[in-house]
């Protein structure tokens, strides 16, 4: 009969698909736990975790058992799939990384992407950043930034990657860890000049909470003077070139080095003015 409505069987019908909860949680001090990341953790059917035992560690500090599911940069893309058909199934699960929101420098973005596309509803519950707390007291402009994460390992393609942000306007901000924090900054210092200011946040949130500021080579002299200034977890803050001008003579000199090293220095200066738009007698006085 037109416009008879049959409803479906119950043997038919398919189970409403589950929400993946994105969880930011401490990057030092546990009272930054959000009560409304603690319900969250509490309702989900399980929680996948960068590493499940700093995480049992953390729910059990606040009484939570759920079942933990490793997902990491190495078991991601295999796992994946498998973690959908659960959201699909009907099952809520919750994504935690090791300290901060999620995918910021930590896998995930394979599980949000893979739950996205299949229509999966995924919500964020907002919480602790290392690079918005560093951002939010260092001083330096913040309404317009560059995340770049952690620099590379290896000193060549760190200095490659530097220079091709030394002309950069905006705040430039960084990941680095304790073991090349040091010669990170003697590289900022090469690439960018020792007079650039910028801003080294320790700790943050925990009990050795450091914040420094100053230029760069203010920074590099005092992380080599202390021992425990190369201790931790670092977010480096950089100030961008003040505007557009600013930005092409920092690029100009760049070329100039670059160039200089293999060419006449006004021949040098020549090229690496048209380049960059910078004045030439910015880069070189001959």
């Amino acid at each position: 009969m037109p416009g008879f409505y049959r409803h479906p069987r119950k043997d038919t019908m398919q189970p409403a698909a589950g929400t993946l909860h994105v969880v930011a949680t401490p990057i030092g001090n546990l009272a930054d736990l959000s009560p409304r990341a603690q319900d969250t953790l509490r309702t989900v059917a399980a929680i996948c975790a960068e590493d499940t035992r700093h995480t049992r560690h953390l729910l059990a500090h606040f009484g939570i058992e759920k079942p933990l599911l490793a997902l990491h940069e190495h078991n991601e893309a295999e796992v994946a799939g498998r973690l959908v058909a659960r959201l699909a199934a009907g099952e809520s699960l919750a994504l935690v990384s090791d300290a901060g929101t999620p995918l910021v420098s930590d896998p995930g973005f394979r599980l949000v992407r893979a739950a996205r596309e299949a229509g999966i509803r995924v919500s964020p519950v907002p919480g602790p950043s290392a690079i918005i707390a560093a951002l939010s007291v260092a001083g330096l402009p913040s309404d317009r930034f560059a995340f770049e994460g952690f620099l590379p390992a290896k000193a060549g393609a760190r200095r490659e990657r530097l220079a091709a942000l030394v002309g950069e306007t905006r705040t430039l901000a960084f990941y680095e860890s304790s073991h090349r924090i040091a010669e990170s900054l003697a590289d900022f210092r090469t690439v960018f000049g020792d007079a650039r200011r910028a801003v080294l946040a320790r700790e943050l949130t925990k009990l050795f909470e450091t914040v420094l500021d100053g230029t760069l080579a203010d920074l590099h002299a005092a992380v080599e003077a202390d021992a425990n200034q190369r201790k931790g977890e670092f977010v480096l803050l950089v100030e961008g070139v003040g505007d557009d001008a600013e930005a092409r003579v920092a690029q100009g000199k760049l070329l100039y080095a670059k160039l200089a090293a293999h060419l006449p220095p006004s021949t040098a200066a020549k090229l690496a003015a048209e380049l960059s738009g910078a004045p030439r007698k910015a880069l070189y006085g001959g």
